[in-house]
C-alpha cells in the first residue's frame, strides 16, 4: 500500500527543487544559442526570468535539505556516509556560489565558466545524493 506521509513529502520537495535548479540550468545552456541567434539580449533576459524560478527551488532544495540531515539519526550512519554528504554540501554551496557568480558577472567568459560549474555542481551533487540513499 502507498503511504503518503511527511517523509516522502520531505523527498519530493528535495528532488522537485533540485531538478529544477539543475533542469533549468541544461535547458538554459541548451537555449543560449538560438537565444543569441534572436537578439543579444535575449539570452539575458531569459536568464534573469529563470533566475525567478531558479533561485526558489534551489531555496527549496537546500531547506529541504537541511530538513533531511535533520532526520539522520547521525550515530548509525557510517563514517563514509558523513564523508558524502559533506561533499554534496560542499557541491551544493559551489552551485550556488557559482551561480551567483554567474548571473552578476559582466564578463562573458567569466560567466561561461561560472555556468558551467555552477551546472557541474549541482548535477554531481545530485549524484551524490543519490549514492547516499542506494
Amino acid at each position: 500500500m502507498i503511504d503518503v506521509n511527511l517523509e516522502s513529502i520531505r523527498i519530493f520537495l528535495h528532488i522537485l527543487g533540485a531538478s529544477v535548479w539543475v533542469g533549468g540550468q541544461l535547458l538554459m545552456a541548451s537555449l543560449v544559442p538560438v537565444l543569441r541567434k534572436i537578439s543579444p539580449e535575449a539570452p539575458r533576459r531569459a536568464a534573469a526570468q529563470f533566475g525567478r524560478i531558479a533561485w526558489p527551488f534551489f531555496g527549496l532544495a537546500v531547506i529541504t535539505g537541511i530538513w533531511n540531515v535533520f532526520e539522520l539519526n547521525l550515530d548509525t550512519v557510517s563514517s563514509g556516509y558523513n564523508a558524502a554528504l559533506g561533499i554534496k554540501l560542499l557541491l551544493v554551496a559551489a552551485s550556488g556560489g557559482a551561480a551567483a557568480i554567474h548571473s552578476n558577472a559582466g564578463s562573458a567568459a567569466v560567466r561561461g565558466i561560472t555556468g558551467a560549474f555552477a551546472l557541474l555542481g549541482g548535477l554531481t551533487a545530485m549524484y551524490v545524493g543519490v549514492l547516499l540513499i542506494a
